[in-house]
């Protein structure tokens, strides 16, 4: 479990750096077209990282990872389904997946201010929503040995 919560705590310190390399909210419409594709690889990064976190937690617990084309989708239904993070915490998240989605198979020209305000707006309050769940789960189970 050490090695698990350590693994964790290296995923959360890196979210928190990406957290706070981002520029408020409200400066987002005069940033340049590749400021803003760097704060789109930036949503992208915490993203990563919440499903670097549930991967990890997955293997530890000995929980299938889920597959195919639609897996990251999976990930966040097995994850409240196995109790790791709750439906709420699952529906903010959503929002990021869906960005993730849209990221990965966009052009950076096709990226738009007024349409990372509100990622932006909420990724401090979903993480700290998500590391509070994780920090609980990993309190109070114990993983398969």
């Amino acid at each position: 479990m050490d090695e698990l919560r350590e693994m964790i705590e290296v995923e959360f310190e890196k979210i928190e750096q990406v957290i706070n390399a981002l520029p408020p909210e409200d400066k987002l419409p005069y940033l340049s077209e590749l400021e803003l594709a760097g704060v789109a690889t930036f949503i992208h990064n915490f993203y990563n990282g919440i499903e670097n976190i549930l991967k990890r937690i997955f293997k530890a617990f000995n929980l299938e990872l889920p597959s195919g084309a639609a897996w990251h989708t999976d990930l966040l239904k097995q994850a409240v389904a196995y109790q790791i993070i709750s439906q709420d915490l699952k529906d903010k998240l959503i929002r990021y997946l869906g960005f993730r989605h849209f990221f990965t198979h966009a052009y950076a020209l096709d990226l738009y201010a007024d349409k990372l305000e509100e990622l932006v707006g909420k990724i401090k309050s979903t993480y700290n929503f998500f590391k509070k769940e994780i920090n609980y789960f990993l309190e109070n189970k114990k993983p398969a040995t």
